[in-house]
């Protein structure tokens, strides 16, 4: 059964640390206020940068070119987002989703972009593009028993690219 907070909780933050990969979701506009012509929901994975706790209302990433830049075009319309992150360890089964609003701002003005670009991996060739701030409103925890356990390798680099589905 899923538990809702106001904020991030000691045990969230300890799982969101612990996490090598995050999943990011963004649409246009408010989906409470029903559906909506501005675009499907964007759904991003995010590996190569921990999600960065600013406190138990904010969170921040370090967003990579390479891919879409949806994220930023539904936070410049004041678009809702949700981050997931997922545990997927044998022995802690868990998932919490952070949802707020989202900022998207230049690395160069951003006050945390030195601690972002230290734990950047250098490795994975693409540039940092932005960094995307969220107003956390609402936390939630669940079992996370449907995600598989699975063991962290390494970040993908240019070396581990493949080119098979592009």
């Amino acid at each position: 059964m899923a538990t809702y907070f106001d904020s991030i909780t000691d045990e969230q933050q300890e799982l969101i640390r612990d996490s090598p990969l995050f999943f990011v979701a963004s649409v246009s506009g408010d989906l409470s206020l029903g559906p909506n012509d501005e675009g499907p929901v964007n759904l991003s994975p995010k590996g190569g940068n921990p999600l960065l706790i600013i406190d138990r209302n904010r969170v921040a990433y370090l967003d990579l070119a390479g891919s879409g830049n949806e994220t930023a075009r539904h936070a410049a319309v004041g678009g809702v987002i949700t981050i997931m992150v997922c545990s997927f360890s044998r022995e802690d089964a868990a998932i919490v989703r952070l949802y707020g609003r989202a900022s998207v701002m230049d690395i160069e003005n951003h006050h945390y972009s030195e601690s972002l670009l230290d734990t950047f991996e250098k490795g994975i060739a693409l540039p940092a593009r932005q960094i995307v701030e969220v107003a956390v409103t609402r936390t939630v925890t669940s079992c996370g028993y449907g995600v598989p356990v699975m063991d962290y390798v390494s970040e993908r680099t240019t070396e581990y690219r493949g080119r098979s589905y592009k």
